[in-house]
């Protein structure tokens, strides 16, 4: 999958916001060339929520583990929940992981720095986690439809 691969099918997502930070838009120069994906059926991102999936393509301070300066590298982040978190890395998100590279490529691991915020994290995700990127993005997106949801008052539709 390619980055612009993952921001289409995100695109595709009712409610979906993308937001692509770049030069002269008022965003830090830290996250420009990243994207990130907020549920938003009004098209205007929200103020104060965090995004339900991200698309990173450097080493942020403090998150330099997944070796995201190698050429061509970036890496998918998604706030899996609690459930799906633990099917993916069979373990409860608070508990310590398992030694498993960081920067190893195309497998669904514990984001390096928020797995115990039940986020997952993708390196370069290719054929073997093409569909399951697929997968917890929507999961993702509809945990977030369900929060901006019980936010606003309304039962979920689905």
């Amino acid at each position: 999958m390619t980055i612009d691969e993952i921001i289409d099918f995100v695109d595709g997502l009712e409610g979906a916001l993308a937001v692509r930070p770049a030069p002269g838009d008022g965003s830090p120069e830290i996250s420009w060339g990243d994207a990130f994906f907020f549920y938003a059926p009004d098209g205007v991102m929200p103020k104060a929520t965090q995004p339900f999936a991200t698309v990173v393509t450097k080493n942020y301070p403090g998150d330099e583990r997944s070796r995201l300066d190698r050429p061509d590298t970036f890496r998918v982040n998604v706030a899996a929940g609690k459930e799906m978190f633990s099917d993916w890395t069979g373990h409860a998100p608070r508990e310590p992981a398992t030694d498993v590279d960081p920067g190893v490529t195309d497998a669904v691991i514990a984001h390096p720095v928020h797995g115990s915020a039940a986020w997952l994290a993708v390196v370069n995700p290719g054929r073997r986690t093409d569909e399951a990127v697929r997968r917890l993005l929507r999961r993702a997106h509809h945990l977030a439809r369900a929060r901006h949801e019980r936010r606003a008052g309304s039962a979920p539709s689905w």
